[in-house]
Formats: C-alpha cells, sequence, structure tokens
C-alpha cells in the first residue's frame, strides 16, 4: 500500500506511527472500518487536536475526503483547521457536491486560494463553481493573475462540456524541436508543467496540433531526433463537446489522453484519462438513477430531499396504473363468475413487467454505448421481437401446467398460457421501442421509459387476461 501523505509520510513507520493507523483505518477493500471513524470521533470528542491530526495525516487526501461523509458538520469543522492546503484542495476536490458547498462555507477565502493554486486548472474551476457569488469573488481576488484567468475561461465554458472538463496546462512543442530540447525543456520547466501528462503536442506556429509524441516514445528516441518525424496523429476533441461525447471517443479509441480544440483548430487544453473515469461514473449512475426514477440521495441528503426526487414519478407511476387496472373494472362480471380470474392475473401482469424492464435495461445501455443506432435498430428491434414470443412461450407451458395440476381446468390453463404469450411479446416490444423513440426525440431514454413500459404491460397483462377468459371460459 502507498504511504501516507503530508509530513507524515517521511517518518519510519513504528508501532503507534501512521502507517499503522492507516492500516487500522482501510479495511481490505480501501473502504474505512467503523474502527477508525469512531477514533476520529472519539478524538474530537475530547478535543484531543494532536491525536486528531495524527489520525487524519495518517490518510491520503482521497481517504480523508470519504472521512468527511461519515462526520458531522460539527466534527468536519475541526478537522479542516487541521489541513495542509495541497490536502486541503485535493479534499475538497475529491467531495460530493453537497458536502463540498458546505466544507467551502467554513474555509477562508485566502486559504481557499492557497489550496486552489495547488490544484489543475480543471479541478479549481469544478470546485469555484460551486461557491457562492460572494464566496467566488473573494477567493479570485485572492487568486494569482495567472490562476484566476485560467479557472475564469474555464468557467466561460458550459457546464459538461469538454471545456469545462480540460485543464488548460498542457505540453506543447514546435515541431522543429528535438527530442533532446524536449526532454531538457521538460527539466528546466519544473512547475509550469500539468502535474499529469502523458503526451507531448507537437504544435505549428499558429497552436494548431500536428501531432503527438507518447512520452515512453520521446524517452526512447535519440536526443537529436525531430519532433516531427516521430509524432502520432492526434484524437482532437472540440472545446464544446458534450463530456459523454468525450468519454465514447475516449473508450472507443482507447485514448490516455487528448487534445481540446477551439472553432479554429487551435491548442486550449487536454483531457486525461482520470477525468473521463469520473465522468463515466458519473454517467452511469445517472442513468442508473434516471431508470428508476430517481436522483442521486447521497449521505447528507434529508428526508425532504429525497421525497421530492422520488414523489414526482410515483405520481405520475399512480397515475398510469389506475389508467391500467380500469381495464379490471371492465370485466367486473366476469371476475364475479370466476373468482380465479383475480387469483392468476397478478402473475401474468407481473411477468410482462418483469420482461419489459430486462428489454429496457438492456437497451438503455446500448444507447448509451452507441451499440444501438440507426443501422441495426430494426435487427435488434425483430430480436426482441423473437426473444418475446420465446420467454412467453416457454412460461406459458410452465404456468399452463401448473394452473392445471391447482385447477383442473384446461381451458383455464389455455387463457393463462395464451395471455401470457401476448404479454410478454408486448412486454419486449415496448421495452425496446420506448427508448428507441425517446432516443429520437431528443430526449433521455433512462428518465421516463420505465414508467411507460410498466403502464404497457400491466394495461397488455390485463386485457389479454381478462378478454382472453371472457372469450373462452365464460
Amino acid at each position: 500500500m502507498t504511504g501516507p501523505s503530508g509530513d507524515m509520510a517521511n517518518k519510519p513507520a513504528s508501532v503507534d506511527e501512521p502507517q499503522d493507523l492507516e492500516d487500522i483505518a482501510l479495511g481490505e477493500n480501501y473502504e474505512l472500518t467503523p474502527t477508525y471513524v469512531d477514533m476520529v470521533i472519539d478524538a474530537a470528542d475530547k478535543g484531543d487536536v494532536e491525536r486528531l491530526r495524527e489520525l487524519v495525516q495518517a490518510l491520503r487526501p482521497e481517504d480523508v475526503a470519504d472521512l468527511m461523509g461519515f462526520l458531522s458538520s460539527d466534527y468536519r469543522e475541526e478537522i479542516i483547521p487541521l489541513l495542509a492546503p495541497e490536502d486541503l484542495a485535493e479534499i475538497i476536490a475529491e467531495l460530493d457536491t453537497k458536502l463540498r458547498e458546505e466544507v467551502l462555507e467554513t474555509v477562508a477565502p485566502a486559504t481557499l486560494a492557497r489550496a486552489l493554486g495547488e490544484l489543475d486548472s480543471d479541478d479549481a474551476a469544478d470546485v469555484v463553481d460551486d461557491m457562492e457569488d460572494d464566496q467566488r469573488d473573494q477567493v479570485l481576488a485572492a487568486m494569482s493573475d495567472v490562476d484566476r484567468a485560467a479557472i475564469e475561461t474555464a468557467l466561460a465554458y458550459e457546464e459538461e462540456t469538454a471545456g469545462r472538463l480540460m485543464q488548460r496546462e498542457v505540453l506543447a512543442a514546435p515541431q522543429f524541436w528535438t527530442v533532446g530540447q524536449t526532454i531538457d525543456h521538460v527539466r528546466n520547466s519544473g512547475d509550469d508543467l500539468p502535474e499529469l501528462f502523458f503526451e507531448v503536442y507537437v504544435v505549428d506556429p499558429a497552436f494548431k496540433a500536428q501531432g503527438a509524441v507518447p512520452v515512453s516514445g520521446l524517452l526512447r528516441a535519440q536526443r537529436d531526433k525531430l519532433l516531427s518525424d516521430i509524432m502520432e496523429p492526434v484524437t482532437e476533441i472540440p472545446v464544446g463537446m458534450d463530456q459523454e461525447e468525450v468519454a465514447y471517443i475516449f473508450d472507443k479509441y482507447h485514448l490516455i489522453s487528448a487534445p481540446v480544440v477551439d472553432a479554429s483548430g487551435r491548442l486550449v487544453g487536454q483531457i486525461t484519462v482520470d477525468d473521463i473515469v469520473g465522468v463515466i461514473q458519473e454517467e452511469s449512475e445517472e442513468d442508473i438513477l434516471a431508470l428508476a426514477g430517481v436522483s442521486d440521495a447521497g449521505r447528507d441528503a434529508t428526508v425532504i430531499d429525497i421525497v421530492k426526487s422520488r414523489l414526482p414519478w410515483l405520481i405520475l407511476n399512480l397515475a398510469t396504473e389506475t389508467v391500467a387496472v380500469s381495464v379490471i373494472g371492465a370485466f367486473q362480471a366476469e371476475i364475479a363468475k370466476l373468482v380465479t380470474l383475480a387469483i392468476i392475473m397478478p402473475i401474468v401482469a407481473s411477468l410482462g413487467g418483469n420482461a419489459g424492464t430486462q428489454t429496457l435495461a438492456v437497451a438503455v445501455r446500448a444507447l448509451a454505448g452507441r451499440e444501438l443506432n440507426a443501422a441495426n435498430a430494426m435487427r435488434i428491434v425483430r430480436r426482441e421481437m423473437v426473444v418475446g414470443l420465446f420467454n412467453g412461450a416457454t412460461l406459458a407451458a410452465v404456468m399452463a401446467l401448473a394452473v392445471y395440476l391447482l385447477f383442473h381446468d384446461p381451458r383455464l390453463s389455455l387463457t393463462v398460457g395464451l395471455a401470457l404469450v401476448v404479454n410478454l411479446f408486448v412486454a419486449s416490444l415496448a421495452g425496446i421501442l420506448s427508448p428507441l423513440a425517446l432516443d429520437r426525440l431528443g430526449r433521455d431514454p433512462a428518465v421516463s421509459s420505465s414508467v411507460f413500459v410498466t403502464f404497457v404491460t400491466d394495461f397488455t397483462g390485463f386485457l389479454s387476461f381478462l378478454g382472453l377468459a371472457a372469450i373462452i371460459l365464460l
């Protein structure tokens, strides 16, 4: 395991040193242990500042950010003053949005300015964007002209675009430079270079990227080699491109980094794979939550916040289900004559709902991964129709046999079997057509597809079963 951050990293480990504390703090899955969290709370309750400092400094900034989520605001206020500016910057950048906003309110603008100066421009801009206007003005005023300009430029781009995602710090070199000149420049530039970079972008006099030289290739080449002789083509990212599109490009072309260019093609920044990992996780979480009709509650969400995010979709679902069950009212006489129908009817509707949800989940994932589009939509729709028929026929056979063994009525078995075939076929069709239609209309297919699919499967399940029962049994 990598050693702890800060000054503690340089001290030899002993029985009571933070390295041992780090072992106590993190479990096998790198999750904070209840024992460690209790130790932090106990030190804070006792007012033991030195012990609290020792406990916190034993962790990396990312783990301290995780710790903040397990503590109340009072405990967080005791820990924040103990953090070095460079650690505070990384910790704030790792916090969830709501928790970050709360922490930012407790830190002085001058301290924040020093801390943000330790971050790359993209991370610093992300933090500044979460500040209140007054605090933002104070923090920016306390920053250096260079750092302030970088953040203000990043904030000028729309949210969730490449411009917001990129860091302005890049390593660029002219075409006529040699490998030796480039290496010497890297060694001499020091803090002016990006903290993390994988490629040297080769630019022309207009600062347009002509190619890139991977750092590994740079170190292997002879010093007198021209960069233009060893550079490779680059995949440019337009500054206004949506971050989800950027993530798709990184995944498709297996990129580690990519140059970001403005409308004129001029190099304005770079995006690295560590930024994309966060985007992919964020977009995946959004799709999963949207598919269920909820938003991210988070550890600090209140009951009111959660209710507000979930209740509207439940109300919409109530409205659609009211329409669906109205079918039952139309067959009251038939149900009164044969009470068995009321026992079996929910099974037919439930199986259809599950089948529709299966198809919907696969379709939404395929749309997000660009595996489903206009080029293959009809083939995928036909495939899901066949799957629906096959699953329906298989379940129909099993259910019909079970009903016959229970009620000894072959006509009832036939009714159930036919209803299942119809409902699972329609469920598969609704599960694939609903997200396709929403995507074609420019809407997020994950947001409202589930409500529509549930309505269709319940309505069809009730109608097909009771309709067939009225024809076959009564």
